[in-house]
C-alpha cells in the first residue's frame, strides 16, 4: 500500500516538474496593435497558416518559432523607366499603399516571406506599370489618357496583389517625364491645336452673325415688298383722310382746307394756336 502510494506520490510528481520546466521555458509573446503573428511549430506540422495571433498577451512552446507581422498600411515608391508604344524611353514615378490581409499571414509568410514587399509588391508594381504604359504613346501620357493610365494600373495592381495575400488600398503616378525635344513638340502641338480651335470658334461666330444680318435684311425686303404692294392710291388717300381728321379734332389745331393736293388729299394750310 505505502509502495502504490510512493509510486503515485512519484508520477504526480514527475508531471508537475515537467509542467514547471514547461511553463518556466515558455515564450511569453505580445502581439501589439496592428501587427498579426504566424507560428512556425518545429515538431508539429511546421508553419501554422490557419491560426493568426491577433493582438493580445500569448503562450507558445519554447520550440516553436513567431513571425510577426505589421499589417498597418505601407507606403512604396518606385520610380522606374519604361517603353511607350512607339518605343521611347519614359521615365515614371508612381506611389503604391499597401498592406496584408490580415487572414492571409500564413499564407504570405510561406510563399513571400518577412521581405514581402521586395519579392512580391514591387516586383508587381513595375510590372504592371511597364504593361499599361507600353499601350499608349508619349502625347496620350502627357495629355490626354494619363487618368487612365493610372486606373488601368490600379486595377491591374488590385487584382494581382489580391491574388498574392496583398491588399491595395491606392495607387498614384506622381511624375510622368518624357525626353525635353518630345516635351517641347507635343506642348508646340498642344499650343497650336487650341489656336486653331479658337480660330474655328470665331470664324463659326462670324458666319452665324453673317447668317443673321442676311436673314435679318431679307426680312426687312420681304416687308417693304408687302407693304410697297398693299399701299394702293384708294388706301393712300384714305390714310391721308384720316390723318387730316385727326388734326382737325385736334385742341391745339386750325386747319384750313383748300381744294386737293397732287394726291387728292386736303392741303393744310395753317395749324397752331
Amino acid at each position: 500500500m505505502n509502495q502504490k502510494r510512493l509510486v503515485s506520490t512519484g508520477i504526480i510528481a514527475f508531471v508537475v516538474l515537467m509542467l514547471v520546466l514547461l511553463l518556466s521555458n515558455a515564450t511569453f509573446l505580445t502581439i501589439d496593435a496592428g501587427e498579426r503573428a504566424v507560428i512556425f511549430k518545429r515538431f508539429s506540422g511546421g508553419l501554422d497558416t490557419e491560426n493568426i495571433l491577433t493582438p493580445g498577451f500569448h503562450v507558445i512552446a519554447p520550440w516553436n518559432v513567431p513571425y510577426i507581422y505589421d499589417v498597418r498600411e505601407m507606403q512604396l515608391e518606385e520610380a522606374m523607366e519604361v517603353l511607350s508604344s512607339n518605343g521611347l524611353n519614359i521615365k515614371v514615378d508612381v506611389t503604391v499603399r499597401v498592406h496584408p490581409k490580415f487572414d492571409k499571414i500564413g499564407q504570405l509568410h510561406e510563399e513571400f516571406g518577412e521581405d514581402y514587399l521586395s519579392s512580391l509588391v514591387r516586383p508587381e508594381v513595375r510590372s504592371s506599370v511597364r504593361q499599361v504604359i507600353g499601350q499608349f504613346t508619349p502625347e496620350e501620357l502627357y495629355s490626354t489618357k494619363r487618368d487612365e493610365v493610372q486606373q488601368l494600373i490600379q486595377t491591374h495592381l488590385m487584382e494581382t496583389l489580391g491574388e498574392n495575400y496583398i491588399e491595395l488600398r491606392a495607387s498614384l503616378i506622381r511624375d510622368i517625364e518624357l525626353p525635353e525635344k518630345v516635351k517641347t513638340a507635343i506642348e508646340e502641338k498642344i499650343q497650336a491645336e487650341q489656336l486653331a480651335l479658337k480660330y474655328e470658334y470665331i470664324l463659326d461666330q462670324e458666319r452665324k452673325e453673317a447668317e443673321r444680318k442676311i436673314i435679318e435684311a431679307q426680312a426687312k425686303a420681304d416687308a417693304n415688298r408687302i407693304l410697297n404692294a398693299s399701299l394702293t392710291p384708294n388706301i393712300l388717300a384714305d390714310k391721308g383722310i384720316e390723318a387730316t381728321l385727326e388734326l382737325a379734332n385736334s385742341p391745339n389745331s386750325k386747319v384750313i382746307v383748300v381744294g386737293n393736293g397732287d394726291a387728292g388729299l386736303p392741303l393744310i394750310l395753317g395749324g397752331g394756336n
